[in-house]
């Protein structure tokens, strides 16, 4: 059996707020540092033998608590959007109407001008999540929400469409584990407490 238990990130400092960012390298908020803290306290226990993170600050400033350095994985990484990297969404909606439309109607649909698709996500994603799952009894990923959402659509068969269905919390804790070749969703987004 193997097992790999996904967090998102924690809280992005505030100057983030408002702002469309997947590649955009923002960090921590000193909320998001303490609930990393929190975060850490509640892993102790579990018996994990990596931990991998999306190479964006918010993702490694999450591990650094973690009892073991984490692996960098650029497969981990959110999605890239591309132009609208940095910018409000207000703006967006202004000077990208018809795409941001499409986005907000149909998220999984869009290629981000500059930019990548769900698709572009969730191939990559996937590739990384199973070579962890492949290669560790019990393995801590941090990453993103996207990812995240992307390895549950996979495993709970769902389409594309539905995967918005998932409310992602940061530092949110989701635990798969493989019984053979049967993925099981032990815990999903729980918060860090459920798994003290």
């Amino acid at each position: 059996m193997s097992r790999i238990v996904l967090v998102r990130h924690a809280e992005p400092e505030e100057s983030a707020r408002g702002l469309c960012y997947g590649t955009l390298d923002v960090g921590l908020s000193d909320e998001g540092r303490a609930h990393a803290e929190r975060l850490a306290s509640s892993l102790a226990a579990l018996p994990y033998d990596a931990v991998y993170a999306s190479p964006r600050r918010r993702a490694l400033e999450t591990a650094a608590p973690l009892a073991l350095p984490a692996i960098v994985d650029d497969d981990l990484r959110e999605i890239d959007f591309g132009e609208f990297e940095g910018r409000r969404y207000d703006e967006i909606a202004t000077t990208h109407a018809d795409v941001y439309r499409q986005w907000m109607e149909a998220p999984t649909t869009v290629t981000f001008p500059g930019g990548e698709s769900y698709e572009d996500l969730r191939e990559r994603a996937l590739r990384s999540l199973t070579r962890i799952g492949q290669a560790h009894d019990c393995a801590i990923v941090v990453t993103h929400g996207g990812v995240v959402r992307a390895g549950l659509a996979e495993w709970l068969s769902m389409p594309n469409d539905a995967i918005f269905r998932l409310d992602q919390r940061y530092c949110g804790i989701t635990i798969v584990e493989w019984l053979g070749d049967a993925p099981i969703v032990r815990l999903m987004n729980g918060a860090t407490e459920a798994v003290s």
